[in-house]
């Protein structure tokens, strides 16, 4: 089964076109909000003074601009590789629209990269230059400057290297930009993004100026609800990836206003200070939210009135899909739990958010009929790096909880008789950097991209997502199991943060469960558990019994065959930082493996 596309416009010229659109046709729209302090402001936004500083799209277009003519003055010619590695913040966008409006190509690199990981893309993508953030970084590059041949410049933010490359290009006059900005073309490489993965060396996809032009044209054309002049956001995903990536060019794309958020710590008070109108966010964002609502409400000793307004907007959003809608008492009930839950939750993302953008993982049905009926619509939508990311989206006015939406105009996506989806448009990637390999196994003969992930299309063509086909447990017996769904109704349980099936090859199937730290001292508490870490509880009947319901609840939704016969409770949650999450919170399962392999054959002992 095939969905056909809408008509959409492939005729494009270069991203950084719409930044001098942006500047002549509504020069004092504010484009960015920049949180105070703000370190040494370029030379357009010094006359601001105290709070947030507002950069209008005539500033930003100066700026770019400005930095624009520091990189041709150094020598960065059309085609040339730049990497950029940094957290979010303006700057990121700042030089990466710098780089794109002189045909430059943006390497990113997630600031939590390894030396390894650092000296690999730079070297395999032949970058000729690169923009780092710290002076952490600047000392692990420049250990690394023997192995990079064709590395030149480098270049610091916090050291102030941005105003100085800024002062070197007074010698270029505007026009050599502008004539090197409309010589980009629609076909040229905007960004070649490395794909952090689950496994392997990353593999550098190739995006050009069309592929990401195309893709949010789509997205900002059907959801309007979202992306216009007036709407902002605070951005607190790595712009590195590329679901951040499309959100970045999308606000420049309708000028609407972003905030960028380098710190997840501090998320919260950037969103009640700017107060955003919508959010983006990984699944585990909102699973993080619901527990610690649900922690708080215990805290308060009002457990029972979390659980309470929890069902009601289950079945208030339920309701919703219904011809009737929901009935009179539900209305009541939703309009009683509004006051004493629902709001609190809604200010504490500042009060306007109503509407999020959901990718980058599976979001729980159950867990997307909550927040619907909390008054927060969550917009699930899928796609990956190779395709600019965004393939399919639920839309305000089309929606279908527990699907990923229907396919963006200009996509096509068909299902392989493997099951396997595959995706066909101007918004899917040439292939990789280098790699003519790879590139080949990731498209039919045809020229369809294999995506890898599993799923079915309905009748009314919503796409929903079933698993990873390199994830599937194949047991000694023969069983075939998608781990995605069991391991999503077991994170449910508020105490759980992670959980990974195991069972390949092996004669059953079993889990590995991490327990979530901020949750773990008010539960100990509660049972009159000594203060201890998880690592020295782990085995204890009580907490093992507590994550036996879960497991419990979740087997009930599959065979018997499909089951977990056992489970391990590890002794620490996992984390980025030692490899065993991507910056997206996916559990890298090949990592995890290997480290926690004495747990596992634990999990298999004198069967």
């Amino acid at each position: 089964m095939a969905v056909e596309p809408e008509a959409i416009d492939t005729d494009v010229a270069g991203l950084g076109d719409k930044v001098w659109d942006n500047a002549r046709e509504d020069p004092d729209a504010v484009q960015f909000l920049r949180p105070d302090p703000v370190p040494r402001s370029w030379p357009a936004q010094r006359s601001a003074r105290g709070g947030a500083l507002p950069v209008t799209c005539l500033q930003f277009r100066d700026d770019v601009l400005t930095l624009a003519r520091g990189f041709v003055a150094a020598g960065v010619s059309h085609g040339d590789r730049v990497g950029l590695m940094s957290r979010t913040r303006y700057e990121w966008t700042l030089v990466d629209y710098a780089l794109l409006s002189i045909g430059a190509v943006t390497v990113p690199i997630y600031d939590t990269s390894s030396a390894e990981q650092l000296q690999w893309i730079l070297a395999d993508s032949g970058a000729v230059g690169c923009v780092v953030e710290t002076a952490g970084h600047a000392a692990t590059l420049a250990g690394l400057r023997d192995d990079l041949p064709a590395l030149g410049r480098v270049w610091q933010i916090d050291g102030g290297d941005l105003i100085a490359l800024a002062g070197d290009g007074r010698v270029i006059d505007d026009a050599q930009v502008d004539v090197r900005r409309r010589a980009v073309s629609g076909g040229d490489v905007a960004t070649i993004v490395y794909t952090s993965g689950t496994t392997g060396r990353p593999k550098g996809c190739v995006l050009t100026h069309r592929n990401i032009q195309c893709d949010v044209s789509a997205a900002t054309g059907v959801l309007p609800e979202l992306l216009h002049p007036g709407a902002s956001t605070v951005l607190f995903l790595p712009l590195a990836h590329a679901f951040a990536r499309l959100i970045q060019v999308g606000m420049v794309h309708t000028r609407a206003t972003m905030v960028h958020s380098a710190e997840m710590a501090g998320v919260l008070e950037q969103l009640r200070r700017f107060r955003p109108t919508f959010i983006l966010a990984v699944p585990r964002v909102f699973e993080k939210m619901h527990t610690r609502a649900r922690q708080r409400a215990d805290d308060a000793h009002r457990g029972w009135l979390f659980s309470l307004a929890d069902q009601v907007a289950v079945r208030y959003s339920r309701a919703m899909d219904t011809r009737r809608g929901p009935g009179v008492l539900l209305r009541l009930a939703h309009a009683l739990c509004d006051v004493v839950a629902y709001r609190k939750l809604r200010d504490a993302l500042g009060g306007r958010c109503r509407m999020a953008i959901v990718g980058g993982a599976p979001l729980g049905e159950r867990l997307g009929h909550f927040f619907r009926g909390a008054g927060l619509t969550a917009l699930e939508g899928y796609g990956l790096t190779e395709t600019s990311p965004a393939l399919t989206a639920n839309l305000p006015s089309a929606m279908r909880i527990g699907t990923v939406g229907r396919p963006l105009p200009g996509v096509q996506i068909r299902i392989a008789d493997d099951g396997e989806v595959l995706a066909y448009g101007p918004v899917v990637s040439p292939g990789y950097w280098n790699n003519p390999e790879a590139t080949q196994a990731a498209y039919t003969g045809d020229g369809w991209l294999r995506t890898g992930d599993l799923g079915s299309l309905d009748d009314d063509g919503y796409l929903r997502i079933t698993g990873r086909k390199k994830e599937i447990i194949v047991t000694a017996a023969g069983t075939n199991l998608v781990p995605a769904p069991i391991e999503e109704t077991i994170r449910a349980h508020p105490l759980v943060s992670q959980c990974m099936l195991v069972g390949d090859a092996r004669p059953y199937v079993t889990a590995l469960v991490t327990i979530d730290e901020h949750v773990w001292p008010h539960w100990r508490a509660a049972r009159k558990l000594p203060e201890k870490s998880v690592a020295e509880l782990r085995d204890s009947p009580e907490l093992r019994s507590e994550i036996q319901t879960a497991v419990d609840r979740a087997n009930e939704t599959v065979s018997k065959a499909e089951q977990i016969k056992t489970f391990r409770i590890l002794p620490r949650d996992f984390t980025e930082a030692d490899g065993e999450l991507t910056p997206t919170l996916k559990i890298k399962r090949e990592a995890v493996r290997e480290r926690y392999a004495d747990d596992i054959d634990a999990l298999y002992r004198g069967h």
